[in-house]
């Protein structure tokens, strides 16, 4: 079956305003809160939904709706120094926000099972997840995944269960854009229309949009695009829907 697969990235009490907008502009498309949401425990350290309640509300409201909830980090802010390959990342694929590519197994797992259980506790319902910020894994994350009980996970390329052997449930790459300098931005306006056109023969079509995407114009008409050249064609869908059906009792 063909699905398209769309979400909203840092989801946080410091971007209420923005993903509000994301979120109404996604339901005009797809029919309603049939995306995901992921959501960070403490952005940038400034604004913990633990200290929150009104956004806690606001999630489990969300989340009521049938919006699945990733756990996104916890403070989408990479502290770390990094050199060889992960810093060619660090650099080239985000502005100081790849928080879990240099951390320790003990400590990326610690992050995440406490994201995990902040989030469910806001929402009454079993995270839907983990998927880094900039969806960028190191060796400790990565074996921390399997440590903590995620149903599935995400990067910029596939969908996959932890300990599962990492088999892909979904292959392709993600349709996102950037909105931090004009070249990024024109690059990835390149990048959606030219995935409007290439990318319909996939089983699974993924679009993500970032809360800094409502600053520019031409970005918002570009999702409102891409979102309407692919809804025409497959339903949208929910990431859980990629998981396997459980064996039938005998």
């Amino acid at each position: 079956m063909r699905r398209l697969l769309a979400s909203i990235h840092d989801v946080s009490p410091r971007t209420e305003a923005q993903v509000d907008r994301l979120a109404d502009q996604l339901a005009g498309h797809l029919g309603g809160p049939r995306f995901a949401m992921l959501v960070v425990p403490d952005h940038w350290g400034g604004h913990p939904i633990a200290a929150a309640p009104a956004f806690r509300a606001r999630l489990r409201g969300w989340a009521d709706q049938g919006i699945e909830m990733f756990v996104h980090g916890w403070y989408h802010r990479d502290t770390g120094s990094h050199t060889g390959a992960a810093g060619l990342k660090a650099r080239a694929m985000t502005a100081g926000e790849g928080e879990f590519l240099g951390l320790s197994r003990e400590e990326a797992g610690r992050r995440m099972r406490e994201g995990k259980a902040l989030i469910e506790d806001a929402t009454g319902r079993p995270a839907a997840g983990f998927i880094a910020p900039a969806w960028l894994y190191g060796p400790g994350a990565m074996a921390a995944l399997a440590d903590c009980g995620f149903a599935l996970a995400e990067d910029h390329f596939r969908v996959w269960r932890p300990g599962a052997e990492g088999r892909p449930l979904a292959r392709g790459p993600v349709i996102t854009w950037a909105s931090r300098s004009g070249p990024r931005t024109a690059s990835s306006l390149a990048f959606a229309a030219l995935a409007r056109h290439t990318l319909h023969a996939l089983p699974c079509v993924r679009i993500a949009v970032h809360p800094g995407d409502v600053t520019k114009p031409a970005i918002l008409a570009s999702i409102d695009a891409t979102l309407a050249a692919f809804a025409r064609r497959r339903p949208a869908g929910h990431y859980a829907d990629l998981l396997p059906e459980p064996a039938a009792s005998a």
